[in-house]
């Protein structure tokens, strides 16, 4: 295999990475510098997310950052990374699992969202960053309302 092309897909795994431990610890600043492109292709439609569409970072960062309000914790568990290169362009594909905790919710203290994300990045003069956003959500299972 190529050496820059496996370089690449040891950044492109870093940065995945990075999608998800950053939002779990909601270091959206850090998200909006080390992961995003300023804007992003968005699409969380198959988890009753509405529209997809182009989206600023910030905006996405702020979306997630309101949802999380109310909540003790959130952890993704990622991995199965399927990465192709073309050139300054890749596909991110990967399987993850989302558990939310809120000590206080009285019909169980976890939800869980089981799915795969569709991601696009592109190499950027800071390196890779993500250009799409695209969730498939398989199930949700727990107390899906965290009341």
């Amino acid at each position: 295999m190529n050496p820059e092309i496996t370089k690449y897909k040891v950044d492109l795994t870093q940065l995945a990475n990075k999608l998800f431990m950053y939002c779990d610890a909601q270091l959206w600043d850090k998200m909006i510098e080390e992961v995003f492109t300023p804007t992003i292709w968005f699409d969380v439609s198959n988890a009753g997310g509405g529209q997809p569409g182009l989206l600023e970072a910030k905006a996405v960062c702020k979306m997630w950052a309101d949802g999380f309000i109310g909540l003790d914790a959130v952890h993704h568990q990622a991995g199965h990374y399927i990465i192709s290169v073309n050139n300054n362009a890749s596909d991110i594909y990967a399987y993850a699992v989302a558990t939310h905790y809120k000590k206080s919710a009285i019909k169980g203290n976890t939800r869980t969202f089981v799915g795969s994300y569709d991601l696009k990045a592109k190499l950027t003069d800071k390196g890779w960053r993500l250009t799409q956003f695209k969730y498939n959500l398989k199930y949700i299972d727990g107390n899906i309302t965290m009341e």
